[in-house]
């Protein structure tokens, strides 16, 4: 960027910086979506009498331990 002038180089991080932020955006609320999936999903199984809190609990004793064995 050494031959650029000063305005371009203004210009280009300018845009630069608008399109990261709008792609930000774009990643809240895929984030945002998703975690309404995962609320969705966690109600249907509680609804089915599957408590995942306690299987996640479980689970991550078994990483705890398979870690320990290796």
């Amino acid at each position: 960027m050494e031959n650029t002038s000063k305005e371009e180089q203004i210009g280009f991080h300018k845009g630069a910086l608008s399109s990261i932020a709008k792609e930000r955006l774009e990643l809240v609320r895929l984030i945002q979506i998703t975690e309404q999936l995962i609320k969705m999903h966690i109600k249907a199984l509680k609804e089915l009498g599957v408590d995942i809190e306690k299987e996640a609990k479980e689970l991550e004793k078994e990483k705890g331990i398979e870690r320990l064995v290796k």
